[in-house]
């Protein structure tokens, strides 16, 4: 028996549980684990996985009319639910979409951009990618300075 060298103490990435301790969200975690183990469907494996990070549906005024869908979150903002029921939908908790949908079937898994997200920006630095540092200061001397000051790496 060897070592394996490449994963030796190497940790998994991302959470296993949830960190909240809402009795609703841990009860919501039972059920998927259970669903996910004792059907073939992987769609239970993707759900328990963002009930640990699902957001919140929010009210996107950009959106003008609002399709009749039926949608199934943890949370919905006010505004978001009284649209979605204005429009003819429904709003669904996790546990009811369990119930008519065990397997997944006829579901449609949505998530938003991720590119959108601020920290997006700073990914995957090196030169001439044109990312955005993470600078301390901002000022003139600091990490603009550079290629316009001698003592600030170059000047040209």
């Amino acid at each position: 028996m060897g070592i394996d060298i490449t994963r030796h103490h190497v940790k998994k990435g991302g959470r296993t549980a949830p960190k909240s301790e809402d009795p609703y969200l841990l009860l919501l975690v039972k059920l998927y684990r259970f669903l996910a183990r004792r059907t073939d469907a992987s769609f239970n494996k993707v759900i328990l996985h963002l009930i640990i990070q699902v957001g919140t549906v929010t009210d996107d005024i950009r959106l003008t009319t609002v399709p009749k869908l039926s949608i199934a979150a943890l949370r919905f903002t006010q505004a978001a639910k009284e649209r979605i029921l204005a429009a003819g939908g429904e709003v669904l908790t996790l546990d009811q979409l369990a119930l008519r949908a065990p397997t997944g079937s006829n579901t449609v898994l949505l998530r938003g951009v991720k590119t959108a997200r601020e920290a997006y920006k700073h990914f995957g630095m090196g030169p001439h990618k044109h990312k955005k540092p993470y600078t301390i200061s901002k000022g003139r001397k600091f990490e603009q300075g550079r290629g316009r000051r001698k003592s600030k790496g170059f000047k040209v």
